[in-house]
């Protein structure tokens, strides 16, 4: 990355943040999060990329709010991020910022160099998969706060609010934040039959067992081979958004990109539709497990 000063602003007036579906009637005590599968990138920074379209959309879990959407359509709220994680990422604390990103820090930064920050990957990408840069040159830190008042707040002000009236029903509410996992990673354990789903609970922290144990069998009945916690654990969002005092829990759930898409076109493959269905038809079964509990 060079000297070079790339400031630009974006016109957020012209931006659909994000997407809600089936909110006004909470049918069960779960939310659905899918903070990473916008396709809307901002034209501002598309012009100040030196990427194309297609290497950003690398990082992206492609289809995801798709393939779940059944399963918010029998009455489980769903929120989806429309603008790319490329651009700004709501599943990373907003204070993970590398300072050596901006041409213009300011004296008193509330940033933390993370080691997300470190590899590339804090709340504003500098690398994208295979270690390219997605700038060649340094931003403006005003202008990464306006992404962050404009997208990343929002975002989360609405989750919190979604999650906050699943409590206030139903006494306690089970957050899904959903996600893709690359099939390299997938198939890297040299174990027989390649990862298909890794379910993601802090290591049994942020969630009863019953619940994310539940969901494992429903996938596992359905023959696809599920892990806990490998090859991910959890991120800002299972983390930030647990708290058992409070009965507001999480779970991450990661699906194996190459049974649904074609990775190196950004297609659906002919196996999509089931695994859509496969998927949603697990989440509304704990849908109905957790509205069990609640009796």
């Amino acid at each position: 990355m060079t000297d070079k000063k790339l400031d630009f602003r974006v016109n957020y007036k012209k931006l659909n943040i994000f997407e809600e579906f089936n909110t006004k009637e909470i049918k069960f005590p779960m939310v659905l999060s899918s903070p990473h599968s916008g396709t809307a990138f901002p034209p501002e920074f598309l012009a100040n990329s030196v990427l194309s379209e297609k290497e950003l959309r690398t990082s992206e879990d492609c289809f995801v709010t798709e393939i779940i959407r059944e399963a918010s359509d029998a009455g489980i709220p769903l929120l989806s991020m429309n603008i790319p994680r490329t651009f700004i990422d709501v599943n990373r604390d907003k204070i993970e910022l590398d300072d050596k990103m901006f041409f213009d820090v300011p004296q008193k930064s509330d940033t933390v160099g993370s080691r997300r920050c470190r590899v590339g990957l804090g709340v504003v990408h500098r690398i994208v998969y295979q270690n390219k840069n997605i700038y060649d040159g340094l931003l403006s830190s005003q202008e990464v706060a306006e992404r962050i008042k404009n997208v990343y707040d929002p975002y989360h002000k609405r989750l919190k609010q979604l999650v906050d009236k699943c409590v206030r029903k139903f006494g306690f509410c089970l957050l899904v934040d959903c996600h893709s996992m690359p099939s390299i990673i997938c198939n890297i354990m040299n174990e027989s039959k390649p990862l298909d789903f890794c379910l993601c609970t802090l290591f049994d922290e942020s969630c009863p067992t019953q619940m994310s144990e539940f969901l494992s069998r429903e996938l596992e009945n359905k023959n696809y081979r599920v892990e806990f916690n490998r090859p991910y654990a959890g991120a800002y969002i299972a983390f930030n958004y647990c708290q058992p005092r409070k009965n507001i829990y999480t779970l991450q759930i990661e699906i194996n990109r190459s049974l649904y898409m074609h990775e190196k076109t950004y297609k659906k493959n002919k196996y999509f539709q089931k695994v859509s269905c496969d998927v949603c038809e697990s989440l509304v079964k704990l849908a109905h497990f957790l509205l069990d509990l609640k009796k």
